[in-house]
């Protein structure tokens, strides 16, 4: 049997397990079917938590550099910003630093008391970018993911030399709380963008304000209850009536208004799926695969609309190469349309018997899920090379490794 290139480029399973552990599951299962294929793993990402694992996986010499920061409740978090090398020339160790939002002031941070609307916030994150501006870094990527907080993004500016300061001159008490209080914006100490610029990667294309902004979509995820939202969304107003700029950018909703304070220190928001696989040269990698496995914790309706899978089917199309899908679960509101793009899918919620099975042990199942793709029709390019694409088991689906209704898998 020879053996062929396989990448495996999926997201992380969110709450269950990161994309590089998933990588390396799936990895394992293929190999134990077909030991002489060769498959290279490159995790991928859309700026919430594995951004940094995709980027230490896929880029050669990319190092983590260990920082002390202040998580989203105010206790410390051991935290971690990565440093891509560079060859600018300039006597930097590295060009680019990659912070993740998820791993400084993320909702999973969050210690025993749970949930606080009003009181997280987003510092750590601004710590951990002033760390990598204070090594030197000549470009900055900045994933913006799985936000604790609707603070308008002043913690992380604050971090970064802002001072938002109440009637009395009093910098204002932090998180959302806060925003209401704000009487002026001091902006002079704010440091600047480094010479490359700023990259934020994001999936969210709400805007700040309003009934489709960051309070009213994404506060009661953190904790706020309907009635508090009118005021959390007012709070922001008055934070974007003072920084100015355009409130109603796409992505400027995105982790509790931090795109849109991200935005006005001078940073471009971007797909953080498409900027995360170019970053890492995925298409490169595709054009010389024979099969390309793709995956996320909960294929629905909206991984259709840009996330993980969907970006990496679109590549791999470009490319000429066939591609598989592995998800936790694949919802009741796929469409055939949405899946007509994989030759091949399983859900682990399938092979498992159940969500809370899937859920308990996803490193086994994803190396089930591998096994099976590879010892199956998923391996038809592997064995075929000019075999166009995948034939699936019957028309309008791929195999048949997916259940009419699944309970969800967190996504």
């Amino acid at each position: 049997m020879t053996g062929r290139t396989i990448v495996i480029a999926v997201d992380s399973f969110k709450g269950t397990i990161g994309a590089a552990a998933a990588g390396a599951a799936l990895a394992r299962g293929w190999a134990a079917a077909r030991p002489d294929d060769v498959v290279r793993l490159l995790p991928m990402a859309d700026g919430g938590e594995g951004t940094l694992d995709a980027f230490v996986t896929a880029v050669p010499g990319a190092r983590r550099m260990p920082v002390t920061v202040t998580g989203p409740d105010g206790r410390p978090v051991a935290a971690s910003w990565v440093l891509l090398p560079g060859d600018e020339g300039d006597g930097t160790d590295g060009s680019v630093g990659v912070v993740e939002l998820a791993s400084t002031s993320g909702i999973e941070l969050l210690g025993p008391d749970g949930l606080r609307p009003w009181d997280a916030h987003t510092l750590g994150f601004g710590e951990a970018i002033a760390a990598a501006l204070d090594h030197g870094v000549t470009r900055l990527v900045l994933g913006i993911g799985s936000s604790a907080s609707t603070d308008g993004g002043t913690g992380a500016l604050t971090a970064l030399g802002a001072r938002f300061l109440d009637a009395d001159d009093c910098p204002v008490a932090p998180g959302a709380r806060g925003l209401a209080d704000i009487a002026r914006a001091d902006l002079t100490g704010l440091r600047p963008l480094p010479p490359g610029g700023v990259t934020v990667l994001s999936d969210v294309t709400h805007g700040l304000l309003g009934p489709a902004g960051a309070a009213h979509v994404f506060g009661p995820q953190k904790g706020a209850a309907l009635a508090d939202l009118p005021r959390m969304d007012a709070g922001l107003a008055r934070l974007a009536a003072l920084l100015g700029g355009d409130p109603g950018a796409a992505g400027s909703g995105a982790a509790g208004g931090t795109g849109y304070a991200l935005r006005t220190w001078g940073a471009e928001l971007v797909p953080g799926a498409a900027a995360v696989a170019d970053l890492i040269g995925l298409a490169a990698a595709l054009a010389v695969a024979d099969l390309v496995v793709t995956g996320e914790g909960s294929f629905d309706g909206q991984s259709a609309a840009g996330k993980v899978p969907t970006h990496v089917a679109r590549l791999a199309t470009d490319a000429g190469t066939p591609v598989a899908l592995v998800a936790g679960r694949i919802a009741d509101d796929v469409t055939d349309a949405d899946l007509a793009a994989f030759a091949a899918s399983a859900s682990l919620t399938a092979l498992a018997g159940s969500a809370a099975a899937a859920m308990a042990d996803p490193a086994r199942w994803l190396a089930e899920a591998g096994t099976v793709l590879a010892a199956g029709p998923a391996a038809a390019p592997a064995l075929a090379p000019a075999a166009p694409s995948l034939a699936p088991a019957s028309p309008g689906r791929p195999q048949p490794l997916r259940p009419e209704a699944t309970p969800e898998l967190s996504g």
